[in-house]
């Protein structure tokens, strides 16, 4: 069976599209990453991505008059490398309704919160700032409002009493290079349908465990 073509977007080190190389890499994985592409020249996720055979563009967002002009270059490379699925994976730009259309239940986001709380940018200091006790991170599929759409996989991590924004970003990334490759395997396989605006997962049993920060007596 064919894998699943991806297109990956990244704009920085690209931990969750080092993530998806990872998995791909793995035979019974069914996908590939067909193309990766950074807005920025200096990204190092470029570098992992070249290492790993990964075809590779570079769009600079600044190189263009508007951002529809950005938008029709990106979506013009991903058709001609054939991507099916996009994932965003740390891409620093907002895409217009044009492109989020064009792409509408083929493009996904991570956002480490669990959405729809704590949507936007910094995250981990309104966490911290707001006293929450368990946060995580999200894949979902994008809609043109920020850090909006139906939700595939999440992760709940908890916050500790000693947490700064950079150890509990730390935690939640390393699941979101969990929950990433199995958002994408669960789209490749099939076993997602979108219900209106809501994500249905064939075959999936709910897991029973309940978190409790801070533990219980009996927990």
């Amino acid at each position: 069976m064919a894998k699943l073509k991806l297109g990956v977007l990244i704009s920085g080190r690209g931990s969750n599209m080092q993530a998806i190389i990872a998995a791909c890499a793995e035979p019974a994985y069914p996908a590939e990453v067909a193309l990766v592409i950074s807005n920025n020249p200096d990204a190092a996720g470029l570098s992992h991505a070249r290492a790993a055979g990964v075809a590779t563009r570079v769009i600079d967002h600044r190189s263009f008059a508007d951002r529809d002009e950005f938008d029709a270059a990106l979506d013009a490379a991903l058709t001609e490398a054939a991507v099916q699925l996009v994932c965003l994976a740390g891409f620093m730009r907002l895409l217009g309704e044009g492109f989020v259309g064009r792409w509408r239940d083929r493009l996904i986001n991570v956002h480490p919160s669990l959405l729809p709380a704590f949507k936007g940018l910094n995250v981990h200091e309104r966490v911290l700032d707001t006293g929450v006790r368990i946060t995580g991170c999200t894949v979902h599929f994008v809609r043109p409002e920020m850090d909006d759409g139906p939700i595939i996989t999440q992760a709940a991590v908890t916050v500790a009493p000693d947490d700064t924004p950079e150890s509990l970003a730390a935690r939640i990334r390393r699941a979101e290079h969990r929950i990433f490759p199995q958002a994408v395997r669960l789209i490749a396989e099939g076993r997602t349908r979108l219900l209106g605006e809501r994500v249905e997962i064939k075959g999936l049993a709910g897991p029973e465990r309940t978190l409790f920060n801070p533990p219980t007596d009996d927990a």
